[in-house]
């Protein structure tokens, strides 16, 4: 039904100026405006006019380009640096293996510690404020990165750069949402997949480019422009229609213990997780770092419901819909984040692809992400997530168990639509669950909901790597990986052909039992996706 709009400078009036029209109509129109003033003007419903009709606002459009440039640098940054830590390494005098990987690993940590507190922030003071202040620092991490003269400021400036990326990320998804009507959150979300997928395929052939061409300081400065940019249209144009962070805040509303609770629990669960391999899966060192996160998490829970102004609210984890999303969000990372793990080991070592090359043989899981998320996020608008969640799991399921069927053999094409099929099955899940999650949560308790979901991912991404490894190497294929690329160059008697085919086969074997244990976790996430009942 069409809505008519009111003349400017006469709120509350009739529509007929000459005052001719129904006295009731006036009257109740009247009547209507003065519950309006008595209410205030933020008493209205978020993506709603004043008049209760839905918001369609002009600018929900500069809003995603706006957020998809802080998303693409932090999806092109996480991805981008991989690559590159070779030539990082030798930079600096350091092998690969060793006090380089804190270059990936303080980023990560930094981030899985923040973005929980910085979700429930930004329920306090604001989603633009915090957003704002995310662009800054990660710029600025992004530029001591590239200066870091040595080793250890680099981690450092990683760390810097990591709290950047959270106060982005935490806020990202809610941000978003505020943008667009409710019937458009799948479309808005499906958009977003896009820029992450394209930030993640870019990636590791820009990263192999710049390094080769440039040096590995020019992944980090590459980021300067683009957080610009981002800086000086946050400030123009963006705009959060929320009523969030309103009022003045009060530190008092600030759950500090739980705050530093949360930070230490998953910062020594996440740093734990990254080293279980190097330290020894039962050495002291991993088992305390778990220890210390289990009486952490613990004592938060504790904590957590006696607090008025919890740092994670709890309240959330009885609606059924945003529960059965979040565990089947995390449960799809375990299963899906080990592909871009695994993946680089087997073209690289078992098929003797060279880096760039193998990093472009990986890029059809995330393009084909690109393609397929929109489309779904529409389709979540229309039917719903749960169904399409359900579907696209399962597709994704079949995904894994074909590349666990790939050799030494393999074609580029075998390889190819394997990816296609796993990443179509991701990005048919992907949209709708994000949905679903954060149209579960109402929209005062929306920043703590996107700390969920993106903490959810973090913790998901790392635990899968622990996990894929320890069964690869478990199963023998991790040495037969190195021994392969010993061997490579230097096997030429008669009896190589023999050791490399028994290295080989051991090497599939531990491939193979790595991505069905990352099947099986899909196949559960497919139950728990299937429970979540219908969402409002």
């Amino acid at each position: 039904m069409a809505v008519e709009s009111k003349p400017e400078g006469a709120p509350g009036t009739a529509a007929d100026p000459s005052g001719r029209g129904s006295g009731q109509q006036k009257a109740a129109e009247e009547q209507t405006q003065d519950q309006k003033n008595q209410a205030g003007p933020d008493q209205t419903r978020p993506g709603q006019s004043d008049d209760g009709a839905p918001r369609v606002g002009p600018n929900k459009w500069a809003v995603l380009a706006i957020l998809a440039v802080g998303v693409f640098m932090a999806t092109l940054d996480a991805s981008i640096v991989n690559i590159s830590l070779p030539a990082i390494g030798h930079s600096f005098g350091v092998p690969l293996g060793g006090s380089v990987e804190w270059v990936i690993i303080a980023y990560l940590v930094v981030v899985a510690a923040t973005l929980l507190t910085v979700g429930r922030l930004a329920d306090l003071i604001g989603r633009k404020p915090i957003w704002a202040v995310g662009l800054v620092v990660f710029t600025i991490g992004s530029t001591l990165c590239g200066l870091a003269p040595s080793l250890l400021l680099l981690i450092v400036a990683r760390g810097v750069q990591g709290l950047g990326g959270s106060l982005v990320m935490a806020v990202s998804p809610a941000l978003l949402l505020g943008a667009f009507p409710p019937g458009e959150r799948g479309k808005a979300l499906g958009y977003n997949a896009l820029v992450v997928a394209l930030g993640t395929s870019a990636g590791p052939t820009l990263g192999g480019i710049i390094t080769e061409h440039l040096t590995w300081r020019w992944i980090f400065f590459v980021n300067v422009p683009l957080g610009v940019v981002g800086l000086v249209a946050t400030l123009r144009f963006l705009t959060d229609r929320t009523q969030t962070g309103r009022g003045r805040f009060s530190p008092r509303q600030f759950d500090a213990p739980g705050a530093l609770l949360l930070a230490v629990g998953l910062a020594t669960l996440t740093l734990g997780l990254s080293f279980g391999q190097q330290w020894g899966w039962t050495s002291p060192l991993l088992l305390g770092a778990l220890a210390l996160a289990a009486v952490a998490l613990v004592a938060l829970v504790a904590l957590e419901s006696r607090v008025t102004g919890p740092i994670i609210d709890l309240s959330l984890l009885r609606n059924r819909v945003f529960t059965s999303a979040i565990i089947s969000l995390v449960l799809t990372f375990l299963a899906l984040f080990a592909v871009s793990f695994i993946l680089p080991y087997y073209l690289e070592e078992l098929r003797g692809f060279s880096t760039q090359e193998a990093g472009l043989l990986l890029t059809p899981l995330p393009l084909t992400i690109a393609v397929v998320a929109p489309f779904s996020g529409n389709l979540a608008d229309r039917f719903g997530s749960r169904w399409l969640a359900v579907s696209g799991l399962t597709i994704a399921c079949v995904g894994l168990v074909l590349l666990s069927t790939l050799n030494a053999g393999s074609s580029v094409f075998d390889i190819a639509w394997r990816l296609v099929v796993t990443g179509a099955g991701q990005a048919l899940f992907q949209s709708p669950n994000n949905s679903a999650l954060l149209g579960a949560a109402p929209d005062e308790r929306r920043g703590v909901a996107s700390g969920f979901l993106a903490t959810g991912r973090v913790v998901g991404q790392s635990v899968s790597v622990a996990l894929a490894g320890a069964v690869f190497a478990s199963l023998g294929g991790a040495a037969a990986g190195r021994q392969l690329v010993l061997l490579r160059d230097t096997q030429r008697h008669a009896g190589g052909g023999l050791t490399v085919a028994a290295l080989q086969h051991t090497f599939v074997d531990g491939f193979h039992g790595a991505l069905v244990v990352c099947a099986a976790l899909a196949a559960l996430g497919i139950l728990t996706s299937l429970v979540r009942g219908k969402e409002s």
